[in-house]
Formats: structure tokens, C-alpha cells, sequence
């Protein structure tokens, strides 16, 4: 693929008049509408001025690359436009910006485009080509000159594969010749990440100096450093927008810089990592910091921390979901309706690795928030804090007593993760000879002692508020059936698989050993209200696409297995993402599921199984209508309450 595939006719504009940057970011946009690259124009500038929100995209040099990885591109492609006037695009170096390229990516797997891309970035950091295309007159002319300059940067990489083909070695460097070894990234690795790397790379050549840049970029890393490279090598370069991996740079001389810097300032960068000046980096679990990192919010960091437990937990609910719900399909429910799953021993063993997989699922969460907020260190901590959370420890009962389910691991997470912080704190007094103990020491020790103690007082808290809710639901039981069936729906719905959810339930499996239609009509509420999340998740992925990210909307269907299955945890890693928007619409519609059901007067005699056992449903066709109700009212309150994602 050549640049010019991605870069049409019609897609470039020249000699354009606009107002300010966002005209200049409308006029592109409409390029890319023009040439067929957008389903959502509306929808892809949301993703250009997200990015611009994270720091200008103008990287000086009268050069602005705006660029956005957004659902609303149909296909890969890029604008350019000419702007001779200039504009400010906000450029780090304060000048005008007069060449423009606009770089829309698609949010899928397929990033085929990718090398395309940043090839394109490497050609611009040469001066005499930006300036062609700034005085080109015609569309031709401007391809006319990208061509001739990706044929030679072209020829230029066969002549290096040739030689490497070849067994043919460069000649060795000199041994006075000093080496350098360098990483960039940003958030979106298209652009910044190819021209920081291309900046430092000349500029070291310019000085008679030797480096390797490994490029941190979107579709994966390119040019990793070995650890040998990174041995020889004098001293490092860390010029990057996001959290990257330090820990193999332990007792270099490292530079921690933003891709802007090494844009802009190249050579600074190199001459003062290989003067001196450079400190020592000593790896203590900490993650580089950068300019544009500090300045987020406190609720754009803690966003990020939560996602980065959800999105590895949820592989682990997907698996073990559909697991359990194949022991479901594969078992007899007539054997002994009790032990449904596990009668056969088919059904059994899938349900064991199912069970497995869920038994992680929590502490992955917890472990993984710590992770992000603590590096390494804070995994441990937060992983126990999890598991505790899942067990329900406390101190008369070390085993376990009332779990606290998933509200309770993102409270261990986030506390794991500080304890962590606090003790890297404390910690700075030691003298420099325990340095390598205190990761693999004293964190992990004394913060799985703290997170132990935080823990062992949450959990006693939960099963002190499930007691009482035990209580107020036997006093109701007496009462309006159908206002019991609707508090029911929504507690399965409220903290799934915690102290609410696991109330209801123990309350349900009590009503069954009563053996009357009563306690009939409340297991089924209970089961129709706990099927609701999942099923309102999975038609909202469908219906409102933007509430969702990308990974969001990939996960989506499977939820409808785990709501049919009765396994309301399918819809954790949603409800963890944004609890304040989604847990109350789906509270909503499980309480209206769970009203309709004892309205219609429906009855379930198993406890588990979800559409496994519907042949045992009383007023089966009824059930069904109050599900679908149900999961309609959660989808459309989904469709209201959450805002639009940012990818």
C-alpha cells in the first residue's frame, strides 16, 4: 500500500482561506465526507477534538496533523490542505501552521493502513519536502511529489533489507562512537509516535552519534529494543505521551521527555543525555511521567485506572459465562433440580472451569485498578484485596462470611493502589541500600497486611446490611406481592453478586423451601430480574452504538447468552465503567421485570438456570413478556442516562 491509496485527488485542498482551527478542522473533515471515508461526520470531529484536547496536534514547522481513530470511519484515509496565510493551530513553537494533514483511522483490528501512516509522518519531518507540498499549485503536482519522496525513502529500506538478505553487515561503529536508544509514544500512536522517532533518528545521524528508536504506535510496537541494545547503549530516551514499561531501563541514564520535545528539540534532548545530565533512573514500580499525563483531572485518571481492571477482567466473565451456560444446555434438570449444572458429569466439568474462571474475576479487577495506579506492587496488593472481597473475610470469620462482590473489589483496588503510593512515600526515607527490597519487600508485605485489615472491616459491614435485608424482605412477603416482585428485580440488578444481589437470592432459595406459590412466585421474579441486566446491556450495544466504546460494542452479544443463562455478572464490566448511569437503569428495568412476574403470577420451582428451565416455568409465555419488558425499559434508559464514550 502507498500513501497516495489512503491520500486521493479529491481529498487535498490548496491555497484555503479559513477563519481559525476549527474551520480548518471542518474544511478536512468535509475532504474525508468528500472522498467517502465517513459513515459520521459528526461523530469523527468529536474524535479529532478529543484528541486536540489532549494537546495540539500542530507539531511546528508550519506543520498540523490532526488526526482520530473513531467507529465513524468507513475506511482509512487522509486529507491534506494548504492554508498559505497560515492559521494558529496552537503549534508548540507559537508559528502559524500552513500544511495540513488529517488522519482518519477506523476503530477495528485491521490496521493494514498503519505503516502507511507512519511513513507518511517520517517524509515530514524533512523540511524541503513540507515546503514542496506548501508551494504546490495543483492536486497532481502535490501526489507528484509525495511519490517521488516515498519512492526514495522506498528504495532507501529495500537497500537496507537487501544487505540484510545478504549477511552483509554495516561496517562497525567506531568504539568512540556513542549510542543511543530511544521509545516514543502517544495516545493514539499515528502520528507524534513516527515523528519524534524520525526526529531523534536524524538528528543523531547529524551528530555522528548511533540509536534505535523503538516506536510505541497503534498497531503494536515496532523496532522493540533487546535487552542487549539497551545494555551498550550510553543512555535512553523516553519521549513519550502515555504510561510505558520502565522497568527495563533500571540503572541507565534515562531522559523522560513528551514526543513534542523530541520534535521539537532533538537535539537537546540527545546532547543532554549523553553530557551528563542524564540521572540514573532505578526502577521502583513507578511509571514515567509526562507533561501531558499530569495534567488530567482526577476523574479522567481514576476513569483510566477502573477501565484498565475491567478490561482485563472482562476475557475472564466472557469465558466463564459461556462455560457455565454450556453445563446449563448439557445437563437434566429432572436428576435433582437443586443441583442444576452439575448433575451430569459433563455439565459438571464445564461448569468447574466456568466457576474457575469467575473465581478470578474479581481479584483480576482489583489487581489490575491497583496495577494502574501503582505499577507492579500495587498488583498483589489488589489481587488479595479482591479475592477478600469475593470471600467476604473478616476478622471472627477468616474464611469467609458475606462476600461484597464487585463493589467491594473496586474499593480494594483503589485503596490497594494508594496503600501502595503511601508507602513508596514512606518509603523515601530508607537509606538508597534497600532499594531493591522495596518492591519485592516491603509493598507487597505490609500493603496486603493494610488492604487485609481495610477489607476485614468492609465485609463485616455487608453482611450486617444483609442481615437486615433478610429481614425487611420476610416482613414484605406478607404484604404487596407485587411491590416484593419489583424490590426483588431491582436488588438483583443493583450490585450483582453482591450484598443486595446475594440477599435476594438467599431470600429466594428460602421462599423455595417452603414449597407453596408464594415462594414459587418469588424465585421467579428473582431469576427474571437477575436475566435483565445482561439482555438490557447487549440490546444497547446494539441500538445506542455511541454510549459504547469499541470493546464495549465487540463484548455486547455475548451478554445476551449470560442473560438467558441467568448469570447476571455479564453485566459488570459495564456496570464498573459507569455505575452512576448504568446500575440505575438497570435497576429499573429488573424491577419492572420482577413486578410483571409476580403480576402475571409466574412460578419457578428451580433455582438457577435461567432459560434452561423455562419448561418449568409456570405462565411461561407470560415470563417471557415480562423479561423482554423488562430488558427493553434497561436498554432504553441505557440509551438516555449514559453519555456518549470516548474512545
Amino acid at each position: 500500500m502507498k500513501i497516495t491509496d489512503l491520500l486521493k485527488k479529491e481529498g487535498i485542498a490548496l491555497g484555503v482561506s479559513a477563519a481559525d482551527q476549527e474551520a480548518a478542522i471542518d474544511k478536512l473533515i468535509e475532504l474525508h465526507s468528500k472522498v467517502g471515508n465517513l459513515s459520521d461526520a459528526g461523530e469523527f470531529k468529536k474524535a479529532i477534538l478529543a484528541r486536540e484536547a489532549k494537546g495540539s496536534t500542530a507539531i511546528g514547522m508550519g506543520i498540523a496533523v490532526p488526526h482520530g481513530k473513531s467507529a465513524a470511519v468507513a475506511k482509512a484515509g487522509v486529507t491534506a490542505m494548504t492554508i498559505p496565510s497560515g492559521i494558529d493551530y496552537k503549534s508548540l513553537d507559537g508559528n502559524p501552521s500552513n500544511l495540513f494533514f488529517m488522519i482518519a483511522a477506523p476503530d477495528t483490528a485491521a490496521d493494514t493502513h498503519l505503516e502507511v501512516l507512519s511513513k507518511l509522518m517520517t517524509l515530514l519531518m524533512d523540511q524541503n519536502f513540507a515546503k514542496k507540498l506548501v508551494d504546490a499549485k495543483t492536486p497532481d503536482e502535490f501526489l507528484g511529489i509525495i511519490d517521488e519522496k516515498e519512492a526514495e525513502k522506498d528504495k532507501e529500506e529495500a537497500a537496507k533489507k537487501a544487505a540484510a538478505a545478504a549477511s552483509v553487515a554495516p561496517a562497525p561503529a567506531p568504539a568512540t562512537v556513542k549510542k543511543l536508544v530511544g521509545v516514543t509514544a502517544c495516545p493514539t500512536g499515528i502520528a507524534h509516535t513516527f515523528m519524534a522517532a524520525e526526529a531523534l533518528e536524524l538528528k543523531a545521524k547529524e551528530l555522528g552519534y548511533e540509536i534505535k528508536v523503538e516506536k510505541d504506535g497503534s498497531g503494536g510496537a515496532k523496532d522493540v529494543l533487546t535487552s542487549a541494545e539497551i545494555a551498550a547503549a550510553d543512555a535512553v530516551i523516553v519521549a513519550c505521551d502515555k504510561n510505558i514499561e520502565m522497568g527495563r531501563f533500571d540503572g541507565k541514564k534515562v531522559i523522560i521527555t513528551s514526543t513534542k520535545e523530541a520534535i521539537h528539540a532533538p537535539e537537546g534532548l540527545i546532547n543532554k543525555a549523553l553530557s551528563g545530565e542524564a540521572n540514573v533512573y532505578h526502577h521502583t514500580g513507578a511509571v514515567a511521567k509526562t507533561d501531558d499525563s499530569s495534567k488530567e483531572s482526577a476523574g479522567r485518571k481514576a476513569y483510566k485506572h477502573l477501565m484498565n481492571g475491567v478490561s482485563h477482567m472482562l476475557p475472564f466473565v466472557i469465558g466463564g459465562g459461556i462455560l457455565i451456560a454450556i453445563a446449563f444446555l448439557l445437563d437434566d434438570y429432572s436428576i435433582d433440580p437443586s443441583n442444576f449444572g452439575s448433575n451430569t458429569p459433563v455439565a459438571a466439568w464445564f461448569k468447574s472451569i466456568g466457576g474457575a474462571a469467575f473465581g478470578f474475576m474479581l481479584p483480576i479487577l482489583a489487581g489490575f485498578i491497583a496495577q494502574s495506579i501503582a505499577d507492579r506492587p500495587g498488583l498483589a496488593v489488589g489481587f488479595v484485596g479482591g479475592y477478600l472481597a469475593s470471600t467476604g473475610a473478616t476478622f471472627v470469620s477468616p474464611g469467609g462470611d458475606v462476600p461484597s462482590a464487585f463493589l467491594g473489589a473496586l474499593v480494594a483496588g483503589f485503596v490497594g493502589g494508594y496503600i501502595v503510593l503511601g508507602l513508596r512515600k514512606v518509603c523515601e526515607v530508607l537509606p538508597p541500600a534497600l532499594e531493591g527490597i522495596k518492591p519485592v519487600l516491603i509493598y507487597p508485605l505490609i500493603g496486603t497486611l493494610l488492604i487485609g485489615l481495610v477489607m476485614c472491616l468492609i465485609n463485616p459491614v455487608v453482611g450486617a446490611l444483609n442481615a437486615w435485608i433478610s429481614g425487611v424482605l420476610t416482613g414484605m412477603s406478607s404484604g404487596s406481592i407485587i411491590a416484593l416482585g419489583a424490590l426483588l428485580g431491582a436488588m438483583m440488578a443493583t450490585d450483582m453478586g453482591g450484598p443486595l444481589n446475594k440477599a435476594a437470592y438467599a431470600f429466594g432459595l428460602a421462599s423455595l423451601a417452603n414449597q407453596n406459590e408464594t415462594g414459587y412466585m418469588i424465585m421467579a421474579a428473582i431469576m427474571v430480574g437477575g436475566m435483565v441486566p445482561p439482555i438490557a446491556i447487549a440490546l444497547a450495544t446494539i441500538f445506542f452504538k455511541k454510549k459504547f466504546t469499541a470493546a464495549e460494542r465487540k463484548s455486547g452479544p455475548v451478554n445476551f447468552i449470560m442473560g438467558l443463562s441467568f448469570i447476571t455478572e455479564g453485566a459488570i464490566p459495564y456496570a464498573a465503567a459507569d455505575p452512576l448511569h448504568v446500575i440505575p437503569s438497570l435497576l429499573v428495568g429488573s424491577g419492572v421485570a420482577g413486578a410483571l412476574s409476580m403480576a402475571f403470577k409466574c412460578t419457578l420451582m428451580a433455582p438457577h438456570g435461567g432459560i434452561f428451565v423455562f419448561p418449568v416455568v409456570g405462565n411461561v409465555a407470560m415470563y417471557l413478556v415480562a423479561l423482554l419488558i423488562g430488558s427493553v425499559v434497561g436498554c432504553g434508559l441505557l440509551g438516555i442516562l449514559k453519555k456518549d464514550a470516548q474512545e
